[in-house]
């Protein structure tokens, strides 16, 4: 699918929906980029790092109140053992380098996922950005490291059946909403958009229970070039969407 196109400067704005609060974004296509440039694998999660940050400033200018970015996926742990490392020192350098101007700028940092495999250093840094920055409300963002979507179910699933074993929780006192509070991103709302980059159509395990009634939206961009200019593209694909949630409609 293309990237979304720019809206008519005729278009009936009337007709506009409401603008997303949260948005989460797949940043995917890094490795393509860098190839396609002759660069090492490294270099083009680095110009990825560069994005981010324009990103980061981009939804806080446009008015979101939360940004969920799919940084490290569990299943990112079959790649090569350099790159895995490339990716790691990317993410202590994004918080030791961007953490006083994310606390400046009123952003609340979260770290969605699972801490299991992670170094004793980046645990540090993580718990330290969360710490800093966890009274801010210009912007949430959470960034999603070691996470995958059927992880995050199960560690809810676990949680529940502790609380049952217990005596604390009944079986048929479960539903929707308590799964919902045991989920890894339980204290953002679902986010309204899912973005995205590189072409590729699949979420890849992916915010799958709070991401069950998004908008996707698919572009033909690999990350790195990702600007505000397609940010905006895509909340304006958004606002032109007549979302039902199961129901008829307008």
């Amino acid at each position: 699918m293309s990237e979304p196109k720019p809206s008519s400067p005729n278009a009936d704005v009337a007709t506009l929906r409401s603008p997303p609060k949260h948005v989460a974004i797949i940043m995917d296509g890094n490795g393509r980029w860098a190839k396609a440039r002759g660069l090492p694998r490294a270099l083009g999660h680095k110009a990825g790092v560069e994005a981010l940050r324009g990103a980061v400033e981009a939804a806080r200018d446009l008015g979101l109140t939360h940004l969920t970015v799919f940084s490290f996926s569990t299943e990112n742990w079959n790649r090569p053992q350099t790159e895995i490392d490339a990716l790691f020192d990317l993410l202590r350098l994004f918080i030791k380098r961007d953490l006083a101007r994310l606390h400046k700028d009123g952003v609340q940092i979260r770290i969605i996922g699972a801490r299991e495999g992670l170094s004793t250093d980046i645990l540090d840094l993580v718990d330290q950005a969360v710490e800093t920055t966890k009274d801010n409300t210009r912007l949430t963002l959470n960034i999603a490291f070691n996470y995958g979507g059927r992880g995050e179910l199960v560690a809810a699933m676990r949680e529940i059946a502790r609380m049952v074993e217990a005596g604390k929780l009944k079986a048929d006192q479960i539903d929707e909403a308590m799964v919902s509070r045991m989920i890894w991103s339980a204290d953002s709302p679902d986010p309204d958009l899912v973005i995205r980059t590189s072409g590729e159509l699949r979420l890849s395990n992916f915010l799958l229970w709070s991401g069950a009634y998004a908008e996707l939206i698919f572009m033909d961009v690999w990350w790195p070039d990702f600007t505000r200019e397609s940010l905006e593209k895509a909340i304006d694909a958004f606002r032109r969407r007549d979302r039902r949630f199961g129901g008829l409609g307008d």
